[in-house]
């Protein structure tokens, strides 16, 4: 896998003062990133344009998990319609801010969804599969909790 970061400093302007990059993925997408306005007196700050890297590296992961968890669910034949996960996540006060802490939060909505089933998908998303979560469980202390909202039977 391979991905391209780009710095897209201003034009023509002689300190590039902006911070915004563009990554470009294996798979031919763009992504912008940008960091937080800078505080009074800090050189390096960004201009809120774009998601914060470790804002991206979150979602990415909410990400990984939901699409097993989907996957899974789907295999084990229950009827689901949505499935959304929130992640809530606590980082490190001094550098590197590595997330400490994080627990994800799934919601899944479907007619007849059994919790035991759900529980093994988000069980096995994050001890086999989702590499993005199985990475960060190396740094930080995972969490996971759900709720199933159901639905009237077509």
């Amino acid at each position: 896998m391979e991905v391209s970061v780009r710095w897209c400093g201003e034009p023509g302007d002689p300190k590039r003062s902006s911070m915004r990059f563009t990554a470009t993925t294996a798979s031919g997408h763009e992504v912008s990133m940008d960091g937080a306005p800078s505080a009074p007196g800090e050189p390096a700050g960004g201009r809120n344009e774009a998601a914060r890297p470790m804002e991206l590296l979150l979602a990415a992961t909410g990400g990984c998990t939901a699409y097993d968890v989907v996957l899974i669910l789907r295999r084990q034949r229950q009827q689901i319609e949505d499935c959304e996960v929130k992640l809530v996540a606590e980082r490190a006060a001094s550098d590197p801010k590595v997330f400490t802490r994080i627990h994800f939060h799934f919601t899944v909505t479907g007619h007849a969804v059994a919790a035991s089933m759900v529980e093994r998908a988000i069980k096995l998303s994050h001890e086999k599969y989702c590499s993005a979560s199985i990475m960060l469980a190396k740094t930080a202390e995972l969490s996971t909790s759900f709720e199933i909202r159901e639905t009237p039977a077509d």
